[in-house]
């Protein structure tokens, strides 16, 4: 699936809560399903800066496509890190850079996080972008 596919499905899913405590819970519910970062990757080297809480984000190219694996001692923080992962995992460096994170918006999730998580949500995202800009030029 490309980018905008899979932030479309986000959009959808997000449509059929009315209020917030329903969108705050199912980020909860991807947190749950987020699967474990290995544990050699929670370094003070893989920790996001600018964030509140605690995130690891560690990332790996394999077959041209980069991979994240991520954890965060914060369940809704740890939510949000699920839904970028959804949306940027198993994409080329390429595809990674240049999507446009409409879904953010379009789902209403940057006004209804504190300011704190708010740019803890940008600080993610531009990891993540770094990560992919750092292997736009391997090849494989």
């Amino acid at each position: 699936m490309t980018t905008n596919e899979i932030q479309d499905a986000i959009i959808e899913e997000f449509s059929v809560f009315d209020d917030w405590l329903d969108k705050y819970q199912y980020l909860i519910d991807l947190a749950k399903e987020l699967p474990a970062i290995n544990p050699i990757h929670k370094t003070e080297q893989n920790t996001i800066k600018g964030c509140q809480s605690q995130v690891w984000l560690y990332a790996e190219l394999r077959d041209s496509k980069v991979i994240y694996t991520a954890d965060s001692d914060a369940v809704i923080t740890k939510g949000i890190i699920a839904l970028l992962i959804r949306i940027f995992s198993n994409q080329t460096p390429e595809d990674i850079l240049n999507t446009d994170l409409y879904c953010i918006d379009k789902i209403g999730l940057k006004e209804n996080l504190s300011p704190t998580r708010s740019n803890g949500l940008v600080a993610m995202i531009k990891q993540m972008k770094l990560y992919a800009m750092a292997f736009q030029h391997i090849k494989q």
